[in-house]
């Protein structure tokens, strides 16, 4: 028997269209297209299915009845093609889908929102789930348990996940309106002997912070062990005393609040991070995408 050629799509558009018009020049005008490739569509139809589809007579042009049967299956044909193309988008992740990510308040806060929305912009179909956690730790063992796709943590991070620098974030010095400064810059030692509001000691953001001072000599003791830094910074706008944070962790920074460098700067490196060994649909790496194109 001889091989007959693959159906396609396109015809059968083409045949609805003649089916729905009842005519060869109709059907043209609705799928802009000559007259002649109608035609020839049809006629390769019947070819490959072996079977005639169409009459033609001065009223129009009819099914014949293995071509109403077809039609009825090129219906479903066209109706389920669609169907797949729908379902791949989903799983492409650019027309639907979730994103779950994972931060610390700060991040949470101050940078996710504007780049939630930078990326709502260009994918709007697709949601985003934000869990906040009390600390990074926390982050990363939410995508290490597959409970989150993307977290915000510090950098460097285990071997285990595969990361992307977002921004540097200094620490900074913050004193009440009434402290005065005994040179033209901030010393250790105006830090060491004024009274001190930091988080507590086993807060892991401070960690650097205690090392970095001790490796320039001296040591900081809290006058003051407070948990949440809105309520450090409020506590500094009180003029109670002076405190160390992140830029990030200090925002909104009241305006009665003086802020310094520390006399040797620090910094913390912030990055979002995926499980190395992960599979993630498209929808997780066009975050990623926006993310490596977002101002630092």
């Amino acid at each position: 028997m001889k091989d007959k050629l693959p159906i396609k799509l396109s015809q059968l558009r083409v045949l609805i269209a003649v089916a729905e018009q009842r005519s060869f020049s109709a059907a043209a005008l609705r799928l802009e297209m000559s007259q002649s490739a109608v035609s020839h569509a049809i006629a390769t139809l019947e070819n490959s299915l072996g079977v005639v589809l169409t009459s033609r007579n001065r009223q129009g042009a009819y099914l014949t009845p293995v071509g109403e049967r077809i039609t009825d299956h090129a219906h479903a044909i066209l109706r389920h093609s669609g169907e797949i193309i729908k379902e791949a988008a989903l799983a492409r992740g650019l027309d639907g889908g979730q994103i779950r990510i994972a931060s610390f308040r700060s991040v949470a806060t101050h940078l996710l929102p504007s780049l939630i929305a930078t990326f709502h912009q260009r994918f709007p179909a697709i949601t985003l789930s934000l869990t906040e956690h009390e600390d990074y730790l926390l982050v990363e063992q939410a995508l290490r348990k597959g409970r989150s796709d993307i977290g915000f943590t510090f950098l460097p991070t285990g071997q285990e996940f595969k990361t992307w620098e977002v921004l540097k974030d200094e620490y900074l010095a913050l004193f009440p309106s009434t402290f005065q400064l005994g040179s033209g810059k901030l010393t250790w030692h105006d830090l060491t002997k004024h009274p001190l509001i930091l988080p507590p000691v086993h807060d892991v953001m401070m960690q650097r912070v205690f090392e970095h001072v001790q490796q320039a000599g001296y040591s900081l003791q809290a006058t003051y062990e407070v948990e949440t830094d809105a309520a450090i910074v409020n506590l500094v706008s009180q003029g109670i005393g002076a405190t160390i944070l992140p830029r990030l962790a200090a925002e909104p920074i009241p305006t009665n609040i003086q802020v310094y460098s520390l006399p040797i700067p620090l910094m913390r490196s912030i990055g979002a991070a995926v499980f190395a060994d992960g599979l993630y649909t498209p929808a997780v790496y066009a975050f990623l995408d926006v993310i490596n194109g977002f101002p630092q």
